[in-house]
């Protein structure tokens, strides 16, 4: 049984991912990309005060390398 996507708003997701050692490069209209010392980028669909789709969330998730729970535990941090 797969666990439950998370549900965040940007702001929730940046705070978590720049927890994690990723940092902003650069942004490109609507879509912030960050990078790890790793090279690792991700790409985060800034519009405020919105929840991020769950496709994007579990894009985002596989992209730093963690599970769902993990991620989920970062969220909750916030």
């Amino acid at each position: 049984m797969s666990d439950r996507l998370p549900r965040a708003n940007v702001s929730q997701v940046i705070k978590a991912i720049e927890k994690l050692g990723f940092v902003l490069v650069r942004q490109s209209g609507s879509h912030m990309i960050f990078k790890n010392n790793d090279g690792t980028r991700i790409t985060v669909p800034y519009h405020s005060k919105q929840n991020l789709h769950p496709k994007i969330m579990k894009s985002i998730i596989n992209d730093c390398k963690l599970s769902v729970e993990e991620f989920t535990k970062l969220l909750v941090l916030f």
